[in-house]
């Protein structure tokens, strides 16, 4: 039988008689990367507190590393990795030693490897947690969530509160998890973060998946706006037969437009030309949503 490290089957919960998950099902493979992309309000963290039995759900099954995690939440925290959306730190102790604490709660962790991740991540471990800024937290639950080396990781929105080079380490570090037959289960607001580095991305909308894609599928419909700048005046008709440029109008030496995927077709047709400036923006979540998938992004 197919070992999988998480599947959840027709998993529903509601607060108030109002549904926050519906019937959500999934799976996720050993050394898989896998996204949960969707706005605020669509279910992402739910679906990771109802895994680690933070909550239980009104109806429905979800099995962590084989595991029915109602039964066996307490080995579940202890065996799986998790970066909460917001981490509560205590004060009066340094970061770390409050890694030591999460080690002891795990039951013994050799504390070498979280050294090194905090070397990577550039956290001085001596700071008291309550001097901590918003991304030297969001470091140390990033360390205390690798620190033991689980089979499983469930990030909630980890890249937030992170400079760049910070993010880079990240997904480094997730590539290497992934190289080593782990899984990493993600949430985002971030399609090009999905795009990145998930293998399959599960959209949310109002607690539903309503789209299982891969990562070279989110990557292929990829939505950019594109501004270009030229020495001189630019004539539309160039860019006509290019296929995937939406919403093309020149403006003088200016071009503006939409592409949907590789946009190696459109920047070999404007490099004919002498090109002064370029500027490449990722649309909101909302606009690829609307253009997408024909919905409006954000529930209410």
């Amino acid at each position: 039988m197919r070992y999988l490290v998480l599947r959840t089957e027709n998993l529903t919960k509601e607060f108030h008689r109002r549904p926050a998950l519906c019937g959500v099902t999934l799976e996720v493979d050993p050394g898989e990367v896998f996204g949960l992309l969707g706005p605020s309000g669509s279910g992402k963290s739910t679906l990771l507190h109802i895994l680690l039995d933070f909550i239980r759900p009104s109806h429905g099954q979800a099995l962590v590393l084989g595991m029915d995690c109602q039964r066996n939440g307490l080995k579940v925290r202890r065996l799986v990795g998790y970066l909460p959306q917001n981490l509560t730190l205590p004060k009066g102790i340094t970061a770390g030693q409050l890694l030591e604490r999460f080690a002891a709660l795990r039951g013994g962790v050799e504390m070498t490897f979280a050294d090194e991740l905090a070397a990577r991540f550039q956290l001085n471990l001596e700071l008291p947690c309550e001097r901590l800024s918003p991304g030297e937290r969001r470091k140390i639950g990033l360390v205390q969530a690798f620190m033991h080396r689980p089979e499983l990781i469930l990030l909630d929105e980890p890249s937030r509160d992170l400079d760049t080079a910070a993010q880079r380490e990240l997904y480094r570090l997730i590539a290497e998890f992934r190289a080593e037959g782990r899984s990493v289960v993600m949430a985002s607001q971030s399609i090009s973060e999905m795009e990145r580095i998930c293998d399959r991305v599960a959209v949310f909308y109002r607690g539903r998946i309503i789209a299982v894609e891969r990562g070279a599928q989110l990557r292929a419909r990829a939505i950019r706006k594109i501004e270009m700048r030229f020495a001189n005046p630019i004539n539309p008709q160039i860019f006509i037969g290019l296929n995937n440029i939406n919403q093309l109008v020149c403006d003088q030496n200016k071009v503006y437009c939409t592409v949907q995927g590789d946009p190696d077709a459109l920047l070999k047709t404007a490099t004919q030309f002498r090109v002064l400036d370029i500027i490449s923006q990722q649309p909101s979540l909302e606009e690829v949503y609307q253009t997408v998938y024909g919905i409006p992004a954000y529930a209410t």
